[in-house]
């Protein structure tokens, strides 16, 4: 019943809410809190969360001052993970992988709210995304990575992507690392199958970025990775295991 709920609901509410983005682009309506390409996205998340039966729990909302730019570094196991983040945060930006740009209707859409698509197998145009997407952060919006790449088949942290952390560096803002667990009974990577569920989101405590230059893109990035793979183990008894040995992990030594 949840499975048919939710491809319903995506077939009866993505039509119009991209159509309404992309014709506020094409009208020039500006971008901005509250505006349109804020509030539609957030609309469509919430719809999709609510059809397929997603109870969401927020813990660390105090991690999130409003009105304050941020790098969210989310895990990924499920798509739900997109609607979740999606419904919770207010003015935000998705870093999403360019396969997604071939959707006719749905690129567009993406494209008019300001989302940024990132090419990973293209070094130029992967740079050139992410050079793009700390535009958005100076221009107060934050933005939402899954640096993990794909979606996981469990919960155990895989190895970081490097990007997100450039671009925080680059943007001069702080990581926020995040966890995101439940996502993946509701519908797991390998099934269209929908359950209802309950998801529970963690905004951990930021990561500072400023001052930091890009020769230490890896240490902000094992120290977020080492956050949440700690979270993970004390929250849900997860353990993770690093690709290597962290080359940091500690935020003075990052901010040194």
């Amino acid at each position: 019943m949840r499975t048919v709920a939710l491809y319903l609901a995506i077939l009866v509410f993505t039509p119009p809410c991209a159509a309404t983005v992309i014709v506020a682009a094409m009208l020039g309506v500006p971008d901005g809190p509250g505006s349109i390409y804020d509030r539609v996205p957030r609309f469509w998340s919430k719809v999709l969360a609510w059809a397929g039966g997603v109870r969401v729990h927020v813990h660390g909302l105090e991690h999130v001052p409003k009105g304050q730019p941020h790098v969210f570094v989310a895990n990924h196991t499920s798509l739900f993970d997109v609607f979740v983040m999606g419904s919770v945060l207010h003015y935000y930006k998705f870093v999403a992988k360019a396969e997604l740009a071939r959707i006719p209707l749905f690129a567009a859409a993406v494209r008019a709210a300001g989302f940024i698509f990132i090419d990973r197998k293209n070094h130029k145009a992967a740079f050139a995304g992410y050079e793009a997407a700390a535009q958005r952060i100076k221009d107060g919006a934050s933005v939402i990575v899954y640096p993990e790449g794909t979606r996981g088949d469990d919960y155990s942290l895989r190895p970081f992507k490097k990007g997100p952390f450039v671009l925080a560096i680059a943007a001069g803002v702080p990581v926020v690392p995040t966890l995101i667990y439940g996502a993946r009974e509701v519908q797991n990577r390998s099934s269209i199958r929908v359950r209802s569920g309950d998801v529970h989101v963690h905004f951990l405590e930021p990561v500072p970025s400023a001052r930091m230059t890009y020769a230490a893109r890896e240490q902000l990035s094992d120290e977020t990775w080492s956050r949440m793979a700690a979270a993970l183990q004390a929250q849900y008894g997860v353990t993770s295991t690093p690709e290597r040995e962290p080359a940091v992990r500690t935020v003075s030594a990052l901010a040194g």
